[in-house]
């Protein structure tokens, strides 16, 4: 490197954030992912090996998945090809495989192929990497912040090693925090503006595991400080965050986890949870009619006859908010969600459904008996339909005594809670007593 290339890059270098400049130059250096990366553990014994696969990192923004690709390189000794799933094609894709490929055939080590947001390249696009990562002419590092088992091909994936990034924990980034503060190369050591530790807790645990969240905001708060602000607290760092900037993808899976843990939380009868992930979903922007199609669902499936208000109550939420829209109808769905969490709940009416379908399914058909079967049209009493059927309201108490199935089944079994607990005994006394009633049922044989 000439004298004025090196000046060249100096200069490149402090126009850097300060996220890029404090990046690790070794993997003693890297901060985080210590259950793949610790000593003795899975990718640290590869890289100690020299043997660097196909793997796919998948975690959260700020957790060092683009950084810990180029520290790969630097380890194994093999040239880094950066290609951006978000910018490049099927071209570019084919340009760097040739590439690669003349690296290798010339004596070289194998290249690091680094696919940033592996999950934006199609079927077509992924395809084309499978013979040079089959033949190993590439050692594949796919970043991506979606779950790679939905959002890559299975023929890819099983060629690959997964690994799942975690946010960086609130004492790692304390760390990076005041290594970035010491720095006098590449940090902030050469700012006489400190920062007092209970500010950087404060920031260490609102970036929520996210380092270069962590670091962008420290900067900005050190470098925009007035002259005469020599230490600065907590009130500037929060004013240097300005507006959380909440991780959602409407149909990935923050999605897909979000509503899970929503409906969990009302199943499982915690409030104070259920308000929480409603909550998240609001702040995120989730479509209305997907919560209110969900908590429709939950009122029968987990809460059914236990409380039979429940399912009229979310029918109700879901029209109001079709009424009102937002922000109003975020009271009318915490009032839902309130209701549902704190109910009875049974989930008698599912496994019931469950039965009867997989009988339906799994077992002969059963004849509709004859005198069940529609008697209103001329003919139907010439073949025998409706003769010998018992009108329930003649009853005394309105329930006739005839089999309705022609066969012994019970599918319907109540639960102890709410309406169902109050009613079991009736329930069960029908159930009984509409049995006896069955071909071949014979008294003491229920």
């Amino acid at each position: 490197m000439d004298l004025f290339s090196q000046q060249e890059q100096e200069n490149r270098e402090r126009q850097m954030p300060l996220a890029a400049r404090m990046r690790p130059r070794c993997i003693d250096e890297f901060c985080g992912q210590q259950h793949f990366l610790g000593a003795g553990k899975l990718l640290r014994r590869m890289i100690a090996a020299g043997r660097i696969g196909s793997v796919i990192f998948f975690g959260p923004p700020g957790t060092g998945k683009t950084t810990l690709a180029h520290l790969l390189a630097s380890e194994t000794g093999g040239r880094l090809m950066p290609l951006s799933a978000v910018t490049s094609g099927v071209k570019e894709l084919r340009q760097a495989l040739a590439v690669a490929r003349s690296e290798v055939e010339s004596g070289n080590p194998r290249p690091l192929l680094f696919v940033d947001e592996i999950h934006r390249f199609n079927r077509a696009q992924q395809d084309a990497l499978l013979p040079d990562v089959e033949e190993g002419i590439v050692s594949l590092i796919g970043a991506t912040t979606s779950n790679p088992f939905f959002a890559v091909n299975g023929a890819l994936l099983s060629r690959s090693q997964v690994f799942q990034f975690q946010p960086l924990s609130e004492v790692e980034l304390m760390h990076l925090l005041e290594r970035a503060l010491v720095d006098r190369e590449r940090g902030l050591g050469a700012s006489e503006t400190r920062v007092d530790s209970e500010a950087l807790r404060y920031l260490a645990k609102a970036s929520e595991g996210d380092a270069r969240r962590a670091l962008s905001v420290l900067e900005i708060a050190v470098l925009s400080a007035p002259a005469t602000d020599v230490s600065l607290g907590v009130p500037q760092i929060r004013e240097s965050m300005q507006q959380k900037t909440i991780q959602y993808d409407g149909s990935g899976d923050e999605h897909y986890d979000v509503s899970s843990a929503l409906i969990k939380s009302i199943r499982g009868s915690d409030p104070d949870a259920a308000l929480y992930w409603l909550a998240r979903m609001l702040e995120a922007g989730e479509d209305i009619r997907y919560i209110c199609r969900r908590l429709v669902i939950l009122a029968s499936e987990d809460i059914g006859n236990a409380d039979p208000q429940a399912l009229p109550i979310a029918v109700a939420a879901a029209q109001a908010c079709e009424l009102v829209g937002l922000p109003e109808c975020q009271l009318t769905l915490s009032h839902a969600v309130l209701y549902l969490a704190c109910t009875e709940k049974s989930n008698s009416a599912t496994r019931a459904i469950a039965l009867a379908r997989r009988e339906v399914r799994e077992g002969a058909l059963i004849p509709v008996p004859v005198h069940l079967r529609d008697a209103h049209y001329s003919g139907a009493q010439q073949l025998g339909h409706g003769q010998g059927y018992q009108y329930s309201h003649n009853a005394a108490d309105g329930i006739a005594d005839q089999d309705y199935l022609g066969v012994d089944r019970i599918f319907y079994e109540p639960g102890s809670r709410g309406w169902e607990g109050r009613m079991q005994e009736r329930i069960q006394q029908i159930q009984e007593r509409l049995r006896k009633t069955k071909p071949g049922h014979a008294e003491g044989n229920a």
